[in-house]
């Protein structure tokens, strides 16, 4: 497609988790690589996530009233039904004012009256699914839209067959600068990252102390941890490590999370989407710990997709103790010769340019 005449309008909708926005962030970047000029609008829940987020990469945000459906009580159901005309009208206003020239959604139950605005008005859409199991709103969304871009081979079934691209999922510019850089490792420091998802782990965070605990007391000595916390958790963790004499930083939340990456050599996390494709990139061997309750267990599946290319191990939350994860945390840090069969074959996984496919996907849809 030759550059249009005038800028490009996208309008990106979707969010509530870093795991949404990132990816959203990262197609936009490459959007704007393409055309300098392209006009973003990100139309989302207004939830301090997506704020701080958006405010960083430098796109004007709007929100419209929208609670999700999956998951609630009773009373908090029929709340959200009572909200969809509502945010059905506020979406039919927004584009209207911003006059996309084509809107994208990443997930999460705000996408779901946005998309459905944008088809109303005609205007061509095109909806990217993260997880190996499509969440509840691109499901229904799947036959709607013009165009369906997946992260995971797993989660191409989902969608109607002509319109589905197996694209990756995008990360950040950052992280794909960070890719192209040789690293240079600390032969006599290994550092652990620990990684909850944005809102911190509180299971994740107990094992990971107890785990440190159990380690010999050589290890101990020899491994510097980053742990994000999450909020909640922030001052316990910090007291706990200092009690052990551990080498650590902790936060609630990480921003900067490129450079973060750049001093991990091996990361325990949780199996969101995002998180995975920024380590395949990365070439960060993981123990990953999925979150038990999300929602169709997709968490575990995205898990299974990286454990069966060899770039990482996978425990079940409920069968998970301290002592375990220790000896599996003692194996690895005496083995840099396994980490580095792992990293290998995390590396193998990643797709660097599946930000570039997405845009091709979009500037067909504009064409």
């Amino acid at each position: 497609m030759n550059r249009p005449s005038q800028p490009l309008r996208l309008m990106l909708t979707g969010g509530g988790t870093g795991g949404h926005l990132f990816p959203a962030i990262a197609t936009a970047q490459a959007l704007r690589q393409r055309f300098p000029s392209t006009e973003v609008l990100f139309l989302g829940t207004g939830r301090r996530i997506d704020r701080g987020s958006l405010a960083g990469a430098g796109f004007r945000a709007r929100t419209i009233h929208c609670q999700g459906l999956k998951g609630k009580g009773a009373v908090a159901r029929i709340k959200a039904l009572l909200l969809l005309p509502l945010a059905l009208l506020e979406a039919l206003w927004q584009i209207l004012c911003f006059r996309p020239q084509l809107v994208v959604g990443v997930g999460g139950y705000v996408t779901g009256p946005v998309m459905v605005a944008a088809r109303l008005l005609g205007r061509p859409t095109l909806i990217h699914e993260q997880n190996s199991v499509p969440g509840l709103a691109n499901r229904k969304l799947g036959r709607l839209v013009d165009r369906i871009c997946v992260s995971l081979p797993a989660s191409v079934g989902y969608f109607p067959a002509d319109k589905t691209r197996l694209t990756g999922n995008p990360v950040r510019q950052e992280i794909l600068a960070l890719a192209r850089e040789t690293k240079t490792r600390d032969c006599q420091e290994t550092t652990l990252l620990v990684l909850g998802g944005s809102l911190g782990a509180h299971r994740v965070n107990e094992l990971v102390v107890e785990a440190i605990k159990l380690l010999p007391l050589e290890q101990r000595a020899a491994v510097h941890l980053i742990h994000q916390t999450g909020p909640t958790d922030e001052a316990v963790v910090v007291r706990a490590y200092d009690r052990l004499g551990v080498s650590a930083d902790v936060q609630g939340f990480f921003s900067d999370m490129a450079a973060i990456y750049a001093r991990a050599d091996l990361v325990v996390s949780r199996a969101g989407a995002t998180t995975l494709a920024e380590l395949a990139i990365l070439g960060i061997p993981a123990l990953l710990i999925p979150y038990p309750y999300a929602a169709d267990n997709h968490q575990e599946r995205n898990g299974r997709y990286y454990v069966d290319g060899g770039g990482a191990l996978m425990f079940r939350e409920q069968s998970l103790s301290g002592k375990r994860l220790a000896e599996e945390l003692a194996r690895l840090l005496a083995d840099p010769a396994c980490r580095e069969r792992m990293r290998k074959g995390m590396k193998g996984l990643g797709l660097p340019g599946a930000a570039d496919e997405i845009v091709k996907v979009c500037l067909e849809l504009l064409a």
